[in-house]
């Protein structure tokens, strides 16, 4: 998740930057809900569409993990949209109970990262130790080194 982040942070920087520069955005507030909106469209269509067209993110690539139905075929494009928004229940309900609470300093972090505890925690509610998103919109992510072909290398005589 966190090699993920940095990828997306030149995602979201340029689609903030966009979305300013275009609107002409002179003041952090003005706009603020239409540019959370935007960003929160643009990093859907980046996770929707890599998932949809090859079942790996940049970063999946990278760590050689694919998402796939749970019968193992490619991921169709509502299943990727519920995904995304299923996934968003690691932070939004933290953020939610520290905003109802009116949670200061220290508080405004540790409910958000309780919120993420308890949804990785929920892994292992699972027998395939699937995240409560994939279970609840059927997929789940797999090794793609399985089906890859390695590399023919020369025999050592």
């Amino acid at each position: 998740m966190l090699y993920e982040a940095m990828l997306l942070f030149a995602v979201v920087f340029i689609s903030g930057w966009l979305f300013s520069t275009l609107l002409q955005q002179r003041h952090a507030l003005y706009l603020r809900h239409a540019q959370q909106a935007w960003l929160f469209f643009v990093v859907g269509i980046y996770f929707v569409w890599f998932w949809t067209h090859g079942g790996q993110t940049l970063a999946m690539k990278t760590w050689r993990i694919r998402l796939v139905t749970a019968d193992g075929n490619a991921i169709r494009l509502w299943h990727a949209i519920i995904r995304y928004l299923l996934a968003w229940m690691w932070v939004l309900p933290g953020l939610a109970l520290a905003w109802a609470l009116d949670a200061k300093a220290w508080m405004l972090a540790l409910i958000p990262m309780g919120n993420v505890a308890l949804w990785a925690l929920t892994a292992y509610l699972d027998p395939q130790r699937q995240f409560l998103h994939d279970r609840l919109i059927g997929t789940r992510v797999v090794s793609a080194a399985d089906s890859a072909e390695p590399a023919a290398s020369p025999k050592v005589v």
